[in-house]
């Protein structure tokens, strides 16, 4: 039997309860159906106090860095974040200025993101795609945008969302398949 995978689920929101944490629980669940899996959830309203002050790795407190070790460490990456002021929230991009510039090599990640309509459907692919494609990260083929009337309060009410949920996680198992089987200095290209 091969171990199960590591899954941490990163959530950019800045609030508690969150749509943009309800949507990476989702994500996280529908591929923990499919696969066995280990899942870290990883909010920014429980680390980002002792985040923000930091402008280097050394300086962030032990719980900061093993979310770090955790999410350089993972098998499949699940990042999402609400839109604000047309991109991802600042605190999320400030964590992830931390982390190993190549840890996420070859690392599938499937985009997530919320917002208040569909017109910010676009953060997936101009604001997240760029950001992991610098880490050289495999982002996944199929984001998942929800947008405030796909949630009835916090809970995913629409079942075009959990479709796309679903679809998300089957896509992305052989790729987390094929990249938990390679050994990492594989990924690496001088």
């Amino acid at each position: 039997m091969t171990a199960p995978y590591r899954v941490v689920a990163v959530s950019g929101s800045l609030h508690e309860p969150s749509k943009t944490t309800a949507l990476i629980r989702a994500i996280a669940d529908a591929v923990a159906e499919r696969a066995e899996v280990e899942i870290e959830i990883v909010e920014l309203t429980d680390i980002g106090p002792s985040l923000a002050g930091a402008l280097r790795r050394d300086q962030l407190p032990a719980e900061v860095e093993e979310k770090l070790v955790a999410i350089e460490a993972s098998d499949l990456l699940i990042v999402g974040s609400p839109v604000y002021r047309a991109s991802f929230t600042g605190l999320f991009k400030h964590l992830f200025d931390f982390v190993g510039q190549y840890e996420l090599v070859g690392k599938p990640v499937l985009l997530a993101a919320t917002g208040g309509g569909e017109r910010h459907a676009l953060i997936i692919e101009h604001q997240l795609r760029p950001l992991f494609a610098f880490f050289q990260a495999l982002t996944l083929p199929v984001g998942v945008y929800a947008s405030n009337t796909d949630f009835d309060g916090y809970v995913i009410a629409s079942e075009v969302l959990r479709a796309r949920i679903a679809l998300a996680a089957e896509r992305a198992l052989p790729l987390v398949g094929y990249a938990a089987s390679r050994p990492a200095e594989q990924l690496l290209v001088s």
